[in-house]
């Protein structure tokens, strides 16, 4: 999976204001048509890389494949199941 989202480029950012609706909203969209999302946490954003990764994941119901930095890589299956993962 983070093979996968390597070359992604951040489809969401967060800010000063946290995880807003329009921020779930937005992560929902893009996640209902790749699956894969990296999200960064901008400066002077007030929350740490887990407290944001906690509130999306509840608001979501996305897995996390990979933190690094300020980087959140998340992984949400459609019933179409675009990504194929080996095995």
């Amino acid at each position: 999976m983070r093979g996968l989202g390597h070359h992604l480029k951040p489809a969401v950012m967060i800010g000063k204001d946290g995880v807003t609706d329009t921020v779930v909203a937005s992560a929902g969209q893009y996640l209902d048509a790749h699956e894969l999302i990296k999200i960064k946490l901008r400066d002077g954003c007030p929350l740490t890389l887990q407290e944001a990764e906690e509130r999306l994941s509840e608001a979501l119901g996305t897995e996390t494949a990979q933190k690094i930095g300020q980087t959140l890589l998340l992984y949400w299956p459609t019933p179409e199941g675009r990504i194929r993962l080996p095995g």
